[in-house]
């Protein structure tokens, strides 16, 4: 009866305060241990480890918060202990330029799920084969040697090493097809992989001895309502930073001239494409008007250069040249603000010699 009487503020009464402490001290020992639950989910964090490649987990961003990742590659710490890894992992709410390695402190290894779907593969190489198996796939195997020494298509452009191909995607389908593949790998936006008799793609290529290497194409529909004069454009991750981008560009819309008509790319643009357009229509107009003396008007620009009157209205005014005045938008070319917008334009890249365009449009051609 004693043991269960208690005082009125809760505590136990002080008769009983030598029976409450166990003389071993055992009780120190729990309280200054890990808790049973913290022990269990060490154990399962330390049997994730090392993550394998093609597990989602969270990762703490730049911005503090967690995102969902999957991890693409591993690679082990030079100065770490045998078991440490960094991960190369892709955020995938986000495009793949955010691909980063972080570091293991950066994933919440409470949230790891594998996916077992990537390891369907390594299990089935894993089999083994037959002697009997092995040569009977030998001798099916039959080698075949391309031959080919540039694009399937008409060579409309030849410039010093440079070359443009026009590849028609009804005539090369599985060329087309592949073409598509290949930007698939380094544009996130890319839809396109099968339906290619409605377009055109323009292949660009340096030539040397060995025959023509493709470094970048663009591709186009071959009747457009929209008057898109570019559906779809790549550089190859080697060839980028040398101009080639800009000279895709340029050279869709020297397409469009030779068509007598106004141009404008596929909608929407990506990030990317918006400030490679941004700066490409910037040169081209700023260049006009400050070789222009008098008065020109946007649809005079857009006779002049085949770019959209809507492009040319968007890029002026993001530049803070157009004004309005008497009830009517002005052009306000001052050659000093000119000058500074031309600079941080920058460069043009490669220019298109239209001297060695021979080309006719595909409506045309019968």
């Amino acid at each position: 009866m004693e043991a269960r009487t208690t005082s009125e503020n809760g505590s136990a009464p002080k008769g009983n305060e030598n029976q409450q402490q166990p003389e071993d001290g055992s009780q120190d020992r729990v309280l200054a241990g890990n808790p049973p639950e913290n022990d269990a989910s060490g154990k399962r964090k330390a049997g994730v480890l090392p993550l394998e490649v093609g597990t989602r987990v969270m990762c703490r961003w730049r911005d503090g918060k967690f995102h969902p990742v999957k991890v693409i590659e591993r690679r082990k710490i030079p100065c770490g202990v045998p078991s440490d890894y960094e991960y190369y992992v892709h955020y995938t709410e986000y495009n793949r330029r955010l691909d980063e390695w972080v570091k293991l402190e950066q994933l919440d290894l409470d949230s790891v799920e594998t996916d077992v779907d990537e390891k369907v593969e390594d299990k089935a190489t894993s089999l083994k084969m037959t002697r009997h198996q092995k040569r009977k796939i030998d001798e099916t195997h039959v080698e075949r040697k391309c031959d080919l020494k540039h694009p399937p298509g008409d060579e409309i452009y030849r410039n010093g090493t440079l070359s443009m191909f026009e590849v028609d995607g009804k005539k090369n389908k599985v060329y087309g097809q592949n073409l598509c593949y290949l930007a698939k790998l380094f544009l996130d936006h890319k839809t396109l992989y099968y339906d290619v008799d409605l377009f055109l793609f323009y292949v660009l290529c340096e030539c040397d001895d060995r025959g023509c290497h493709m470094v970048g194409y663009f591709s186009k529909e071959k009747h457009s309502e929209e008057s898109y004069n570019l559906a779809c454009i790549l550089t190859l991750p080697p060839y980028q930073r040398k101009g080639y981008g800009k000279f895709l560009i340029a050279f869709s819309y020297e397409l469009s001239k030779k068509e007598g008509k106004v141009g404008t790319p596929e909608r929407p643009l990506s990030d990317l494409g918006l400030v490679s357009y941004r700066g490409y229509w910037t040169r081209v107009l700023l260049d006009i008007l400050k070789k222009h003396k008098g008065n020109i008007s946007i649809k005079e620009l857009s006779d002049m250069t085949a770019i959209k009157a809507e492009d040319i209205l968007t890029t002026l005014q993001g530049l803070d040249l157009i004004q309005y005045r008497k009830g009517q938008h002005v052009i306000c070319a001052d050659p000093k603000v000119l000058d500074r917008h031309l600079k941080a334009a920058g460069r043009g890249g490669l220019e298109v010699d239209v001297s060695k365009l021979i080309w006719t449009p595909y409506k045309e051609q019968g």
